[in-house]
């Protein structure tokens, strides 16, 4: 058995002596800590903390639940000890556009980011040949205002069979209900065509184009039932001018979002974004 990698979060009430509480338990299981990051929200008097460490051969998970038993029960800790060595798995939802897709599909090919796609979801055929090239097992779920609930059923059964940490809406073109939002909260991720809050619905960029903007963007962030209203985890903005046509923004945007999308899917995999309210604390 060799030294694993730990990933610990934990929030709870701000007080002196949190991180002398957990530390000392590891150091006592001989654990190296290899980073950690900590936050204190003075507006809500919360406190957040994210551990990277190595335990020594012999030192397995629940070791080191024992250990912090103590300083969780103290001080009321909302914790979450995630091992390194479990590759994530995750499920793609996807309509017609596939610029998000790749993007991940790449950036998982380099190993940028440490996951297993389990499953692609689409209610549109145009991803298919995508994700059998690249031997993922795709779902062909077609939703209309009628079969909506049903259709999100199979989706969450799909989720749960294939074991998935988390799921990715990479362009998915679909509102998720209420229902499904709330029963996948904090697992999923949607990238927004739009640096929100502006310039909602079907074409964001048209909109800007029309009002002459000179900034556009996107924005990843967690899935609620409050449309495009859950905790953001990453945003990015471009320059643009009064030259470029809506296709030359719309070609900017499908950059950012697949680049943003890309960014908080890694960030989550990783454990370094904690929720807080209607915020997030993101250690990047």
């Amino acid at each position: 058995m060799s030294p694993a990698n730990f990933v610990l979060t934990l929030s709870c009430a701000d007080r002196p002596g949190i991180v002398a509480a957990v530390t000392t338990e590891l150091a006592a299981l001989s654990a190296n800590i290899a980073e950690s990051n900590q936050f204190w929200d003075r507006e809500t008097g919360r406190f957040f903390m994210r551990l990277a460490f190595t335990a020594p051969e012999g030192v397995d998970r629940e070791a080191i639940e024992r250990a912090l038993k103590s300083p969780i029960e103290r001080f009321s800790m909302k914790t979450n000890l995630t091992e390194e060595a479990r590759k994530k798995r995750i499920v793609i939802m996807v309509s017609k556009f596939d610029h998000t897709l790749r993007h991940l599909l790449y950036q998982i090919q380099v190993g940028w980011l440490d996951a297993e796609v389990a499953a692609v979801i689409s209610n549109h055929d145009t991803t298919r040949k995508l994700a059998e090239a690249e031997g993922i097992p795709f779902h062909l779920l077609p939703v209309t205002p009628q079969t909506k609930a049903e259709q999100e059923e199979q989706v969450l059964n799909l989720v749960k069979q294939s074991g998935a940490d988390l799921v990715v809406l990479a362009r998915y073109m679909q509102v998720l209900s209420d229902n499904l939002s709330t029963r996948l909260f904090g697992q999923v991720i949607n990238i927004h065509h739009s640096f929100l809050p502006s310039f909602k619905g079907a074409k964001p960029y048209h909109q800007a184009h029309e009002r002459g903007v000179k900034i556009i963007g996107a924005t990843a962030h967690y899935v609620t039932p409050d449309l495009d209203e859950g905790p953001i985890i990453e945003q990015e903005t471009a320059r643009v001018t009064h030259a470029m046509s809506p296709d030359d923004l719309v070609a900017a945007g499908r950059d950012i979002e697949s680049r943003v999308l890309a960014r908080a899917v890694k960030l989550h995999l990783e454990s370094r974004v904690m929720l807080n309210g209607k915020k997030t604390v993101v250690f990047g």
